[in-house]
């Protein structure tokens, strides 16, 4: 017999990854090129000048980080018109999620989110013991309104994903008001905004415009998609200096590590990289739509970098097909999406790689 875990961690379904290149290349014996496009991350790369930061910054990893991320913060307070008070950061935007549950959220309090959206926010309810409402989708997105409906005395967060993932579909600025405005103060709301800076909406929230208005609000937002630099897991939080207060305190020491600082602050000023990415993933999106459209496959207009399709069959073969032609995407049964799959935007030979692997899948061919 071995020590036994809790029963709510008992009861956690983990989150499952996208698979790695070499993982795939390890257990399916592949060889040549293998081409990812399941994690929904920058297939330009990193920032040139993150690269350069990184290479400088190399000498110093004898020593531990800034603490309190002082110079990042200056940096990107400056780049979003926000004081430095206002921000968090963490090992992800993941690990500011952890730190919100942990000062907000005791056992047996109420969370609402919604269902097929980005999946740890219900293994995070679970670990922290907390009754969870689970909202349908509407039309692919977020129904604000029933969340809201559902907020009760014991509610003490409301997790919102814009763009959500895994559909990419978004809500604007008005909905996102009259959402906050629904939602009483003493319960804060979390909007997920990871993949902000592919957003082309313009009706898309401003909702660093929204903290003066509602300081129960909190925004999330990555160093992980457009600036390219998963590898080195930089997330934050922007809000009011008090909620932040309280949040730092559940912050363990040295939690972004040395060269994770000097990239991200250097990627920030990198504004060819970001634009160029945009154009890159718009075009893709383009090219994408079209070709799935010609092989009859369904596709959810996304805001994101990434699109999700429906194969009209069980997306395990399909899935497992690509994987045998070399070309990694998501399937996202676990969402309750059991006919489709989330694939990345790459660049344009990817993208055509893309659709000639998934043509021969969807013909059951895997060589």
């Amino acid at each position: 017999m071995i020590p036994q875990p809790k029963q709510n961690v008992q009861e956690i379904s983990p989150y499952v990854p996208g698979k790695p290149i070499e993982e795939v290349r390890r257990e399916l014996g592949l060889k040549g090129e293998i081409l990812k496009l399941a994690s929904n991350e920058n297939p330009l790369g990193p920032s040139p000048l993150a690269l350069a930061a990184l290479r400088q910054g190399l000498t110093g990893v004898h020593l531990y980080p800034d603490d309190s991320c002082y110079y990042l913060g200056r940096r990107l307070a400056g780049h979003l018109g926000v004081a430095e008070d206002q921000l968090i950061f963490g090992n992800g935007a993941v690990e500011v999620i952890d730190f919100v549950m942990k000062s907000y959220v005791s056992p047996g309090d109420h969370v609402v989110l919604a269902d097929q959206s980005f999946i740890m926010y219900a293994i995070a309810a679970k670990v922290a013991g907390a009754r969870a409402t689970v909202v349908p989708l509407r039309d692919h997105t977020h129904d604000l309104d029933a969340m809201a409906r559902a907020v009760d005395a014991r509610t003490k967060v409301v997790f919102v994903v814009n763009p959500n993932n895994p559909t990419g579909t978004a809500f604007g600025q008005r909905q996102a008001s009259a959402f906050l405005r629904k939602v009483p103060r003493s319960c804060l709301v979390v909007f997920d905004e990871a993949y902000y800076e592919y957003v082309d909406d313009p009706a898309f929230p401003d909702s660093i415009g929204l903290l003066a208005e509602h300081p129960n609000l909190i925004v999330l937002r990555t160093f992980s998609k457009i600036y390219g630099l998963a590898g080195l897991r930089v997330g934050y939080g922007i809000g009011h200096p008090d909620l932040i207060a309280a949040i730092r305190k559940v912050r363990l020491p040295f939690n972004v590590g040395l060269l994770s600082q000097l990239a991200c602050r250097a990627a920030i000023g990198d504004r060819r990289h970001v634009a160029r990415s945009r154009r890159v993933n718009a075009a893709g999106k383009k090219y994408l739509y079209a070709r799935f459209q010609a092989l009859g496959v369904p596709a959810v207009p996304s805001q994101g970098n990434f699109i999700l399709i429906d194969t009209g069959r069980d997306s395990q073969p399909v899935f497992l097909a690509m994987q045998q032609l070399g070309v990694i995407v998501r399937p996202v049964k676990n969402y309750g999406m059991p006919t489709q799959l989330r694939v990345t935007v790459g660049t344009p030979p990817q993208n055509r790689r893309l659709v000639a692997a998934l043509k021969k899948a969807l013909a059951g061919r895997s060589r």
